[in-house]
This record gives C-alpha cells, structure tokens and sequence, in this order.
C-alpha cells in the first residue's frame, strides 16, 4: 500500500505564508501526496506551483466555522474552481444541524455541488460537536445531496477523527460515499489504522513523517 496517495497534505492555519505554501507544494511534489490543501486565498498560487504534475488542489469552503451563508459558501466554492481547484471541503452549518433544519443543510450541499459539478465535494461534519445521532444524519444528508466524501473534522475543533467516528460513519454510508479522515493524525500506525476501517482520504500536516515511517 502506497500511504502518500492517501494523504492530502494541508496547511490552513492563518499565519501560512506564501513561502509555507510554495514549501507544501514542493513537499506534494517530492512525496507525491495525492492532492494539496490550502485556504481559498491560496488555489491559483498552488494550482501554478503544481502545473505538469497530477497533484489535485483542494479549497476549503465556510472554513472553519461553517456559519456562512449558502450564498457565500456558493460563492467561494465556484471562485476555488474558476481558480485551478478541482476538490471543495466545505464546513456544514453545525447549528442548523442542531436546531434540526435539516433540509437546510442537504439544500445547502446541494447548491455547493451543483455549482462544483463534475469536481469533488467533501463534506466536513466537524464530529467532536456531534451526538452520534446528528452524525448519522449529517452523514445522510451529504448522501442525499450528491456529495462525493463524508470527512471527520476541520482540525480547528475540539477534536479530531476517532475510529468510532469512522466506524459510525461508514455503517451509515456504506460504500456510498468516500470518508476522509482529519483531525489529529500525525503518525504511520494511526493513517493504517483509519485506511483499514475504510477511510480513502487521509488529511493531514505530518504527511511526510508519516510516508517516511510506512
């Protein structure tokens, strides 16, 4: 098993520079991580760092918060693709999924995903605010909508992925929808370990210790 085309290799804190991301870019290259993933200020920068090679750019959306309006997230989801991305990780409304509103939040996926099109869409639940019950019924709801992965966590959270989140997640979806695991992995036995329960994605800022212990 080849871990690096696993692994979206990410840099989303605010003090990222552009050095930091011209420096993440080159590492993609050297290990051949399967995609980069950078806040959306960042996608041309990347997508020109990555030419010629089959590296993807991934943007976040209503990161990391997921508070926005469905018209911002719209907006800034279409904006990452006319810039070069080809992958979307966006943020759920986790207080709409709270006060229940959940057609609000498959609506909302939906619109992201249509003006996306034929590119990935992942979905973060942000699960360390999540009864195991709201996580079924994110996970659903991004089913419904036509999205392509389900993902653990922002990493700006409480917490981050956890094998019973996986587990929970993949019974809900089966192999419906693709799972990304984030949030907290940082070592070689803990990506084994999410890849064995059924994660495809892996989403991570220690992708090369991880690649260099495999």
């Amino acid at each position: 098993m080849n871990l690096s085309t696993y692994i979206d290799h990410t840099i989303l804190k605010a003090t990222a520079t552009v050095q930091d991301i011209k420096n993440l870019c080159k590492e993609a290259k050297t290990y051949n991580f399967y995609a980069v993933c950078v806040n959306g200020a960042y996608v041309t920068l990347a997508v020109n760092e990555l030419k010629d090679t089959d590296i993807k750019v991934a943007a976040v959306v209503g990161f990391p918060l997921g508070a926005n309006t469905t018209a911002s997230k719209v907006f800034e989801a279409q904006d990452a693709i006319e810039n070069g991305a080809t992958e979307i990780d966006m943020v759920i409304n986790i207080g709409l999924l709270k006060s229940e509103e959940i057609q609000a939040i498959t609506d909302e996926i939906k619109a992201i995903k249509k003006v996306i099109g034929h590119h990935t869409l992942k979905v973060i639940l942000e699960n360390c605010y999540l009864t195991d019950q709201e996580k079924r019924i994110a996970s659903n709801a991004a089913l419904e909508a036509g999205a392509d992965f389900i993902k653990t966590s922002t990493g700006f959270g409480t917490g981050g992925a956890t094998p019973e989140d996986i587990a929970l997640m993949k019974s809900e979806v089966k192999d419906a929808l693709q799972i990304k695991a984030s949030g907290g992995i940082r070592d070689t036995d803990t990506a084994n370990s999410y890849i064995s329960l059924g994660v495809s994605r892996i989403g991570t800022s220690s992708g090369i210790s991880i690649v260099k212990n495999s």
